[in-house]
């Protein structure tokens, strides 16, 4: 039976397995899942076929459900459907809305963030999906795209109303693209003879006029599920929807939840690690990119170095990192360097990139550094799967000009299959007042933070005389203080830098080995993490 309300047409019939009602609400969708028995069903004129049973959908407490509507562009939708498909490093959810004016959507997770694509029909042939790989330029559509990676993927669960029946066996290849307009393009071969292609763009959840979202999505746990650490046997608390790696607050052990929580949790032990000097769980009023301030909490720490290239010498970098998190803004990292403190952001897009400058959203930037890094040291939970060792091939860019405050960053890692993913970032310096203020630290702490009161800019505008005696001013203080630290006294540094800091904690070791050693730059993140 069909029956018109207002501008949706809804088709009710029983499902074929269990007898319970289906609803389609949509005259396209082709494909649902019947909320009782789980089977996955096929519209057949006035009939229904049952293909399958869908698998129980993970609760990673999605601030997103089944009826939640807002407006998107100016035209109002209804999340229908879900699909929730995983991957080696964990699962995303891909939401099926439906736009008043009868136009299917999919609302889906990125980096922790979100991206609103819509179908586009395909003219021309697409590359197989064997010979993409990422950081490789494609052209699609009469546009050039940069692969940011390409994912085997299934399909996990399925959920509600859909405009095509899922994929319930076996794996298939999405390939994720990024353009310079700040687009994002899928390429789903779960058909490889007739691929699928959708092009979309970021979209922050505060701009959607969201409804009917699950009360407090900023404080979660995985089904309300005891978990304990499989290394020492404590609780771990897990509170983000979207968490794939958490830290054992006890053994400091990183457990991997992003194959869900089951009786063997791959995890790995870690050295002891400095405790940050803004501490987690704290919250920090910040503006941060967003049209207004707002109340960032810290959920990550990281301590991260450089890995010198050869003939570079021993010489290595340290620098931290701080993930901060907004229920509805998603992700933003706070990067304290040697250069100062900035923020970070994961873009949708990609900037132009020709030799040594990069230009992005108005602004051109310079080539700084070029360098490989890994990841030390981590506290707290982390959107994405963190490995041990990992490699990251990292490109930092400084801006020019009137734009010298902006930063912009490229990684591109390896993955466990060779193929890996590339992500760009970009944000600001910051002033380490504003930071201190922003969290509340006490004297001691933002004492320590003052050493990067006022960070230097990089590019082509040089230093000037002034700037020039500052950092030989700095330069020798430091030396003094190496000095005083091989004579086996780190005081000064501990209380200049801080108890937690790296700078105290080499001195030690400097001391122990009664030799000494210095970094030269710091880094500028983008992140980890995986779209899909």
């Amino acid at each position: 039976m069909a029956e018109g309300v207002g501008a949706w047409r809804a088709y009710r019939a029983a499902c074929p397995n269990c007898g319970g009602t289906v609803e389609f609400r949509s005259a396209a969708s082709a494909s649902a899942v019947c909320s009782f028995c789980r089977s996955t069903l096929v519209r057949e004129g006035d009939a229904l076929r049952r293909i399958g049973e869908s698998a129980e959908l993970f609760d990673d407490h999605s601030p997103l459900q089944l009826g939640a509507s807002g407006v998107f562009q100016g035209e109002a939708f209804t999340l229908l459907g879900r699909l929730q498909l995983a991957y080696a490093d964990g699962r995303w959810n891909e939401w099926h809305a439906l736009f008043a004016n009868g136009r299917s959507g999919w609302l889906s997770e990125d980096n922790g963030a979100y991206v609103f694509a819509f179908e586009a029909p395909l003219k021309d042939r697409v590359p197989q999906a064997a010979t993409l790989f990422p950081g490789q330029r494609a052209q699609i559509e009469g546009l050039a795209w940069d692969v940011a990676s390409v994912t085997s993927a299934t399909v996990q669960a399925a959920q509600g109303e859909l405009p095509w029946p899922p994929t319930l066996a076996g794996s298939f290849l999405i390939a994720d693209l990024r353009n310079s307009r700040n687009e994002v393009g899928t390429l789903d071969y779960s058909d490889p003879a007739q691929p699928r292609w959708s092009v979309g763009r970021g979209v922050r959840l505060a701009d959607l006029a969201l409804r009917g979202l699950r009360d407090g999505p900023s404080e979660k746990t995985l089904a309300g599920r005891s978990i304990e650490c499989p290394s020492c046997g404590a609780s771990l608390e897990i509170r983000l929807d979207s968490t794939q790696s958490v830290t054992c607050g006890q053994c400091k052990a990183v457990v991997d939840v992003s194959q869900g929580v089951g009786a063997d949790l791959a995890h790995f032990a870690q050295n002891a690690v400095t405790e940050p000097q803004i501490p987690l769980g704290s919250v920090g009023t910040l503006q941060l990119g967003a049209p207004k301030s707002l109340p960032w909490q810290v959920v990550g720490y990281l301590e991260r170095c450089d890995l010198p290239a050869p003939g570079d010498g021993d010489e290595q970098t340290f620098w931290r990192e701080y993930l901060l998190f907004h229920p509805t803004e998603g992700f933003v990292f706070l990067v304290d360097s040697e250069d100062g403190w900035s923020w970070a952001k994961p873009l949708t897009g990609v900037p132009v990139v020709q030799g040594d400058t990069a230009a992005w959203a108005g602004a051109r930037y310079q080539q700084r550094w070029a360098y490989r890094a890994k990841t030390v040291h981590v506290l707290g939970e982390f959107y994405w799967r963190i490995r041990r060792e990992e490699l990251v091939q990292v490109t930092d860019y400084d801006g020019e000009g009137a734009n010298r405050h902006k930063r912009l960053g490229r990684e591109q890692t390896a993955g466990p299959d060779g193929n890996g993913e590339v992500t760009w970032s970009a944000g600001e310096v910051l002033d380490a007042q504003v930071i201190a203020k922003a969290f509340g630290l006490d004297p001691q702490r933002s004492t320590a933070l003052q050493r990067d009161a006022a960070p230097v800019a990089g590019g082509k505008g040089g230093l000037g005389c002034a700037g020039v005696l500052i950092l030989l001013v700095l330069l020798l203080f430091v030396v003094l203080l190496i000095s005083r630290c091989s004579a086996d006294n780190c005081d000064q540094i501990r209380s200049t830098f801080g108890p937690a800091s790296l700078e105290y904690q080499q001195c030690l070791n400097n001391r122990s080995r009664s030799s000494s050693s210095g970094g030269s730059f710091g880094g500028f993140s983008s992140g980890g993490g995986g779209h899909k």
